[in-house]
Formats: C-alpha cells, sequence, structure tokens
C-alpha cells in the first residue's frame, strides 16, 4: 500500500480488493539477488522490522502491465525493465497468516480480502544506480531464506519456479548479462539460477549451437586470468531464425 495515501484517496483511486506484488531478481558477482523492502511493524508493545516485496493496489484507471510498472518506478526507482506476470494469489487469508502483519495492514485495508497478482523482473545489476533505490529497501541474496511478510515467500517460490522455466524456454537470460559477455559468465549465471553446475563441454556444444550468440572481435581486459572472447545477444537473428521455442535444457 501507498504509505502516504488516505482511505478516502485509496477509495476513489484504487480497487482495494486487487493488488500486484512485484519479485524483482538482480544478478552480480555470480549472486542472484531479489529487492526486498523494510516495513516498521509495531505489534504488541514492540516494534519489528519486517521486509516485503514492493507492492501496491490497482488503479481504476490502469491495467495490471501499468500497475507493475509503477510500483517498479515509485517503490524502486527502477522503469523500462523487464516484467512478466506469472501468478495470481487468492487465498482468502493470505494476509492473516500472522497476525503482527494483519494487524499492521488492517488500518489500510478497504477489504478483508486481496487478490494479488505476481510480476517477476531482471535487472542486472551492474546497470542499476543504486542510489536511484528508496533507502528502505535492500538487495538480499535471494537464497538468503528470508522470512517475509504475508504470504511473500510462497510468491518468492514461485516467481523463482516461473524464472527457472522461462529461462529453460525463452532467452531471459540476456536481461541479466551485460551487453557483451562471455560464455563462461552465461554459464555462471544459469548454474546460480539453477543451484547447480553444468560440464563445460556439454554446455559449449549446447550454446554453439546458437546463431543468435553473435562471437565479437573483442576480449575481456582488466582480468587476472587470460582473457576471453566476448559474445553478444541478437535478438533480431533471434526472431528470424528460430523454428522452435528456446531450449536451453542440459
Amino acid at each position: 500500500m501507498e504509505e502516504n495515501t488516505s482511505n478516502l484517496d485509496i477509495a476513489i483511486e484504487t480497487i482495494p480488493t486487487i493488488s500486484v506484488d512485484c519479485v524483482i531478481f538482480g544478478y552480480d558477482a555470480n549472486e542472484l539477488k531479489v529487492l526486498v523492502r523494510r516495513e516498521t511493524v509495531p505489534y504488541e508493545d514492540k516494534v519489528y522490522l519486517e521486509w516485503k516485496f514492493p507492492g501496491n493496489h490497482v488503479r481504476k484507471d490502469e491495467d495490471i502491465d501499468a500497475t507493475a510498472s509503477r510500483i517498479l518506478k515509485e517503490q524502486t526507482g527502477l522503469e523500462n525493465i523487464f516484467a512478466k506476470q506469472f501468478m495470481v494469489f487468492s487465498d482468502p487469508n493470505r494476509l492473516k497468516r500472522r497476525k503482527q502483519d494483519y494487524e499492521w495492514v488492517k488500518p489500510r485495508l478497504q477489504d478483508d480480502r486481496v487478490i494479488t497478482v505476481g510480476f517477476y523482473s531482471l535487472v542486472n545489476l551492474s546497470d542499476v544506480d543504486n542510489s536511484t533505490i528508496i533507502e528502505d529497501a535492500k538487495w538480499a541474496n535471494a537464497y538468503e531464506n528470508m522470512v517475509l511478510m504475508f504470504d511473500h515467500s510462497e510468491i518468492f517460490d514461485e516467481a523463482l519456479k516461473k524464472l527457472r522455466y522461462d529461462l529453460l524456454h525463452e532467452p531471459l537470460v540476456f536481461e541479466l548479462l551485460p551487453e557483451k559477455f562471455t560464455l563462461t559468465q552465461m554459464q555462471k549465471l544459469y548454474e546460480v539460477i539453477f543451484n547447480t553446475t553444468y560440464d563445460k563441454r556439454n554446455y559449449r556444444r549446447k550454446v554453439n549451437k546458437m546463431a543468435y550468440l553473435i562471437p565479437l572481435d573483442e576480449i575481456q581486459t582488466g582480468v587476472s586470468h587470460k582473457p576471453a572472447r566476448l559474445y553478444s545477444f541478437d535478438r533480431e537473428m533471434y526472431e528470424k531464425t528460430r523454428t522452435e521455442r528456446f531450449d536451453f535444457r542440459m
């Protein structure tokens, strides 16, 4: 919910029973990260620092995709990034998993039941200006097993499951890589997200069949090891040459 929006404004501008929550994945330094935002939750004479995903209600004058874009910009400072709807969460008691969370959110609600639409986003953290990220947000290790508010742990699990599926069938990996990358960087990214390791020869055999992976006449600079060749992804060639869905199953 927006922190400074009155109940009257909510009633006029938003649909009180439908919201959007955004799971924003980032990749940097061989780590998969996720953006969470902090909330201060007073309960029974104590104050808890809790974490949740950026989210808000759908406005009456916008579609779901527009809501996701607005949330990303308002609550994270990020815009024009990849975002994909992946699941609807409709448990009638999804806000009541823990009493302290429900007591915190109850004054902000027009209706006890809120159905939320989950989106996941992908960003290469080396391209992100972290000064635009709101002060109450942080990049957490995606495998840290943080305790999140409401049903947001379930939302994360489903987002990661969908991300893994999509990475095997769509060229989304290139949303997380720099414009120019090495095959080792690409392999490491897959390994981090799938929490596994690939045989280097099998991996190279697979990617060498991808005509849309373009070898450049450039090599890495500023590295202590033997510099590797750089590659780029040619989306136009991918659209022209694919005869079936992207398939990166090893």
